[in-house]
């Protein structure tokens, strides 16, 4: 069995449930955060331009990946569902931002990406009609691009951390 029929498989298994996804972590710095999620441990970092030591991805960065890597898996289960097969997809992501919100020097312009922009380049027999299909499918059952396009609740909360003598 294929990894892809592995996926689609477990994932038929669960689909009356919600998944939960969750991080855990600490800050190392001011720019630098390390999280775990299951058995992997995560990153964040900003470049040294933006006082980062540029270890590893930023968060917007992130946010980019994960929308491409997202379309990569629902990309490929849609094809095989549409009866054709994606021998190689590249993908190009990209997105743009002011940073004057998030520096605190103008609360003009919002602190997310203005717009995101993402290309995908599928080597494939599939007709351009059948890519077009393809691509739709894609948008509306991408997790990734649903939470950007979409509202989701976030709730942000903070504790105090008390020290008992």
């Amino acid at each position: 069995m294929s990894f892809l029929e592995v996926f689609v498989s477990n994932l038929i298994k669960i689909k009356m449930s919600d998944l939960k996804f969750s991080v855990l972590g600490e800050s190392s710095s001011a720019t630098k955060f390390i999280g775990k999620t299951r058995q992997f441990t995560l990153v964040v970092d900003e470049p040294t331009d933006l006082g980062g030591t540029d270890d590893d991805a930023n968060p917007v960065e992130y946010i980019l990946a994960g929308l491409a890597g997202c379309v990569n898996v629902i990309g490929h289960i849609v094809a095989k569902e549409l009866g054709f097969v994606i021998k190689n997809l590249k993908i190009e992501v990209s997105g743009e931002l002011n940073p004057n919100r998030l520096l605190g020097s103008s609360l003009n312009e919002r602190a997310g990406f203005k717009s995101i922009n993402l290309s995908l380049i599928p080597e494939t027999d599939a007709n351009i009609e059948t890519l077009f299909k393809w691509l739709k499918i894609v948008e509306n059952r991408c997790p990734v691009n649903d939470n950007l396009q979409n509202k989701t609740p976030v709730t942000i909360a903070v504790e105090k951390q008390y020290q008992v003598s």
